[in-house]
């Protein structure tokens, strides 16, 4: 690892924010600035608030990597040629050598308004569920709209909130139409996971479901691997992928300081 090490905690879990340079909406969107500071670093001085015993920025660009050097914020290169953020998390979890047994939370790059209950929730249940792999969490749909929208990612989860499906598409299919939304999930991209799934999930080839949805979670349920899902206790602030989005995201930052 390069940079200066993060404050150590008795947390035992850990946080990597993957942060790659190239974007096609929007490249070079973790160096965006929001009231002059990177957003990959308002990231980091976000999460470092939780009680994650060590917390790294991992990216594939040296831009970045000077970035978070000038900012004292602990980083680690990465391959660019990664095809998922989960892969890249993966390499670190190998550079750092963390045990098998350690939970590491995936927290993306350009979710600077994150809620840190969230971050602390999907490290916890983790821990409590050691039949799982993965932990992730989900927020309830509240109209047929966003159930129909394939840029919201749904999820069906059995009683004891293992992860049966995710889809694009509108799941459960509701066959009498009366417009029940009661068991309709939106699925959040926060992940925590064992560092030994990591390991196997480097090994795992794309399976055909995630080629079609274009939803690498699929890939852990296709080999057999646990997902807990969870609705989340607090709603998630907007992330980051147009730059109109960036400033919507400093215009509340600044609001909420005044």
């Amino acid at each position: 690892m390069q940079g200066a090490r993060c404050r150590v905690s008795k947390a035992n879990f850990k946080i990597v924010i993957p942060a790659r340079f190239s974007s096609t909406r929007f490249p070079g969107k973790p160096l965006a600035l929001i009231n002059n500071v990177p957003m990959v670093i308002r990231v980091y001085q976000r999460v470092v608030q939780t009680s994650a015993s060590e917390v790294i920025v991992a990216t594939d660009d040296e831009r970045i990597a000077d970035v978070c050097r000038k900012s004292n914020t602990p980083f680690c290169m990465t391959d660019a040629g990664h095809p998922t953020g989960t892969d890249r998390v993966a390499e670190v979890c190998r550079q750092m050598q963390w045990q098998d047994n350690d939970v590491i939370v995936n927290v993306q790059g350009d979710e600077p308004l994150i809620p840190l209950t969230s971050v602390e929730q999907v490290a916890h249940n983790l821990q409590l569920h050691a039949d799982a792999s993965i932990a992730t969490l989900c927020t309830p749909i509240t109209d047929l709209q966003e159930l129909a929208d394939p840029n919201n990612v749904k999820v069906v989860f059995d009683h004891r909130g293992m992860a049966l499906y995710f889809s694009r598409s509108g799941i459960p299919f509701e066959r009498d139409a009366t417009g029940d939304l009661s068991q309709s999930f939106r699925h959040l991209g926060l992940y925590a996971y064992r560092a030994d799934f990591l390991k196997r999930y480097s090994g795992m080839q794309a399976c055909a479901i995630e080629d079609l949805e274009k939803l690498e979670q699929l890939r852990a349920l296709w080999n057999g691997e646990r997902i807990h899902v969870d609705v989340a206790t607090e709603l998630p602030g907007p992330g980051v992928d147009t730059p109109e989005q960036l400033a919507e995201v400093e215009a509340l930052l600044t609001s909420a300081v005044k």
